[in-house]
């Protein structure tokens, strides 16, 4: 089954429609977060894991990307709660969904007549597209989680001067055709690195590497002035000199806060930090992060192993943690 909540009521899948003039159809205009749903055993709404993070990720990048100058959150969550218990209901045998809230550019016309406003004159009204879609969540092989997957590098770079960088944004099309690419080859993701060679991330996940029991992950967009280090510039005097810092293309994962929140109440060291692919290819463990699949082991990048090639111990400890978290039926998130 599938539940689709569009233009303000719920429709079947197969009557859910958009305009053809839809800035996110014609454009690419819009954002969206995948989230996942946990069935109650007391049939109650189903809880929807980080719903509150998601929406307030979706709700800067709007603002920052001028998508929308302010997003009801409280409506929101009450639209995806009332989505994942609609398709609850549809589908009682189901354990966990995933949903998707998508929130495109709207009307074409009316978005270029509020871009090109002029500073005097009356702002056109603008109301971007909602839709929040719900069904069964994908089911992964339990092998990949007791193995692990093999990784390759994709060809596409991250750019840390793209301001939609770092943004859940609707342009899937090179991360899409990345994954192909590693399907094709029997690989499960491809690590994307950025113009400056230092990891980003996965196509569709974030990425974490464990050293001599640290564990550290990219700078994350919005962290940059939150993390030390850089190089000075050195045409300042040394007493002037600040680090150098580049906006960071890397998504703020909902998950990969998760982690670095459950490493720290664990008494596990972790940071965020510039990572190269001799970092990656020298680590002890290698994972993968995102809210569909959780946390997903590497244990090769192309032809290289990592250490002896089965997941390692914290990983094994994450991902313990992590499904304890998305089984629980005490209401905790």
């Amino acid at each position: 089954m599938a539940t689709v909540f569009l233009h303000g009521q719920f429709m079947d899948a197969r009557d859910a429609q958009i305009s053809a003039f839809d800035a996110g159809f014609q454009h690419g205009v819009g954002l969206f977060e995948t989230m996942l749903a946990i069935a109650s055993k007391d049939g109650t709404r189903p809880r929807v894991l980080h719903l509150w993070e998601h929406l307030e990720r979706l709700r800067q990048s709007a603002f920052d990307l001028g998508l929308a100058s302010s997003i009801h959150t409280d409506a929101l969550a009450e639209a995806v709660e009332r989505t994942s218990a609609k398709e609850a209901d549809l589908s009682p045998d189901t354990q966990r969904f995933r949903v998707r809230l998508t929130l495109s550019g709207g009307d074409l016309n009316m978005l270029a007549r509020r871009m090109t406003a002029g500073s005097t004159g009356e702002t056109p009204a603008h109301e971007p597209t909602l839709m929040i879609h719900v069904q069964p969540a994908t089911v992964y092989p339990d092998e990949m989680f007791h193995r692990g997957v093999r990784a390759l590098v994709a060809d596409m770079k991250a750019n840390p001067f793209d301001p939609a960088q770092g943004h859940k944004t609707l342009n899937y099309w090179s991360r899409l055709t990345e994954l192909q690419r590693a399907a094709a080859k029997g690989a499960g993701e491809s690590l994307v690195f950025q113009l400056t060679n230092h990891l980003a991330g996965g196509c569709v996940s974030n990425a974490f590497i464990v050293k001599d029991g640290t564990i550290s992950t990219p700078i994350a967009r919005g962290e940059e002035s939150d993390v030390a280090g850089g190089e000075a510039d050195p045409t300042e005097p040394s007493q002037q000199r600040a680090p150098i810092t580049l906006p960071s293309p890397v998504l703020p994962g909902i998950t990969r806060r998760w982690v670095l929140d459950w490493a720290l109440a664990s008494g596990l060291a972790a940071q965020r930090k510039m990572i190269s692919i001799r970092d990656v290819l020298a680590a002890d463990e290698v994972f993968l992060t995102n809210s569909s699949w959780g946390v997903l082991p590497v244990v090769a990048v192309e032809a290289e192993q990592i250490a002896a090639g089965t997941p390692g111990e914290v990983t094994g400890r994450v991902m313990s943690a992590w499904n304890e978290l998305a089984s629980a039926d005490d209401g905790s998130l």
